[in-house]
């Protein structure tokens, strides 16, 4: 996916305006600073959010700066209120007070479904679970996006940037493309389709079986596709280039085909976006809509796929399976100055159900990853391809500022986008919902690429 990424999928989002160069980049061979310990999602280093969701231990100051990550558990999520989705810049990794924590702007539609929203000129929406499963099974029914340049998707991603995929191109409506990705390392040969009805106009659920062992993607019951990790030996490298390794479940709406992306990336995301499409002309925005999600996890009496603890880390930066400890570590900070090191530093911010720095919390950039203070498709800049370890067809070098889009206006984290049917609320969604390609974009690429949108 984002690699599609948010996704990708995946929307930065920060707290204030801030150069780029002012944040430092981490990657395999350039680690964080002890004053910035975190690398997250994003290939920034930083503190607070940084070290929640997406942290890889592997590129931050020491394998300990980013926060524990909170253990799976079992349920089943019916995606008709925004009760559990908490944005990120109000979740300080608290599992059990909020299911999702998102980037960008989803709505609650006609209270049976929620919408992940991506307006003319933005990033689009992502949510991340707030557990992460150590194998398991996930499913997810939903209805994607279209046009040409638009990228829906569902995907299981590691700290590490171990991913399982499900994508899907506007332009390809009756394809579901799936990948998987061992540490980032993008293998185009990973790649496989599904074919479906159309993907707008139906409902479809989708599945992903994922043991130590295997892989099974289903759609609607039925077996797409099954890979085997007996497969995906690396006799070169010595490893299993297999997914193996604590992840949380990823739904995005992404731009591929934006203008700052790697020509790769608009070729196989269907061409240029357009961001004068018939979805965005009637409601304001293109959409992904999604039902229902349940989160089966592996229980496993021994390593790998315990889950019967409070936490998940590492003791190895090789972050492969045995390298992941089953643990009672809290995953709370106190407020958005903390970090893996100390969890419990300073003052807790605020007092809301889900952790909510809102009042208290510092908002600088070097807090909430991204640090721009505009929401979603504010701008454009350079990013650091390097920070994972491969730049894959996702990477991007633009430059250019976008700005909003007219009609829209970005407030924090939350975009305002009226059209000539009218505005929308986050309460409803204002709506009535009415060729094959070998290459899919890997999501860790594609968070390159959104990083690039993003940061001034």
């Amino acid at each position: 996916m984002l690699r599609t990424l948010l996704p990708i999928g995946a929307a930065l989002l920060g707290a204030t305006s801030v150069l780029a160069d002012s944040i430092p980049t981490c990657s395999l061979s350039q680690k964080c600073p002890e004053s910035a310990p975190c690398c997250s999602q994003y290939g920034q280093c930083g503190v607070g959010a940084y070290c929640l969701g997406g942290c890889d231990p592997r590129m931050s100051f020491s394998l300990d700066s980013c926060a524990p990550e909170p253990q799976c558990i079992s349920r089943v999520m019916q995606m008709n209120s925004l009760d559990r989705i908490v944005d990120v810049s109000e979740y300080l990794g608290d599992s059990s007070k909020a299911d999702w924590v998102a980037q960008g702007t989803p709505l609650v539609y006609n209270n049976e479904a929620v919408l992940l929203t991506m307006p003319a000129n933005s990033v689009g929406t992502v949510l991340s679970s707030t557990g992460y499963m150590w194998y398991g099974n996930v499913k997810a029914t939903l209805k994607t996006s279209r046009g040409a340049g638009v990228v829906t998707a569902f995907i299981l991603l590691s700290d590490v940037k171990d991913e399982i995929d499900y994508e899907f191109v506007g332009t390809e409506l009756e394809i579901a493309q799936t990948n998987f990705y061992f540490q980032g390392i993008l293998d185009w040969n990973n790649s496989g389709n599904i074919s479906l009805s159309d993907t707008y106009d139906n409902y479809h659920t989708y599945e992903i079986q994922w043991t130590p062992d295997s892989i099974t993607w289903l759609v609607d019951g039925q077996v797409g596709r099954v890979q085997k990790k007996s497969d995906t030996w690396n006799a070169t490298a010595n490893q299993w280039n297999f997914p193996q390794t604590p992840s949380r479940v990823e739904l995005s709406i992404w731009p591929g085909g934006a203008s700052s992306n790697a020509p790769g990336t608009i070729e196989w995301a269907g061409g240029p976006i357009d961001w004068n499409s018939d979805d965005i002309k009637t409601y304001g925005y293109d959409f992904a809509t999604f039902k229902e999600v349940e989160i089966e996890c592996y229980n496993a009496s021994s390593a790998p796929g315990t889950n019967n603890a409070v936490s998940y880390t590492y003791n190895n930066w090789l972050a492969t399976n045995n390298t992941v400890v089953n643990g009672n570590n809290n995953t709370i900070m106190n407020n958005f100055q903390d970090t893996g090191l100390d969890m419990t530093s300073g003052a807790k911010a605020g007092a809301s159900s889900v952790s909510s720095a809102s009042g208290s919390k510092s908002t600088n950039s070097n807090t909430i990853p991204g640090g721009t203070s505009n929401g979603p498709g504010s701008s454009q800049g350079n990013t650091d391809s390097g920070s994972g370890s491969s730049s894959g067809s996702g990477s991007s070098s633009g430059g250019s500022t976008t700005g909003s889009a007219s009609g829209c206006s970005t407030t924090g984290f939350s975009q305002s986008c009226d059209s000539s049917s009218g505005s929308s609320s986050k309460s409803d969604g204002g709506r009535v919902v009415g060729g094959e390609r070998i290459i899919g974009a890997s999501a860790f690429a594609v968070v390159i690429a959104l990083g690039a949108m993003m940061v001034l």
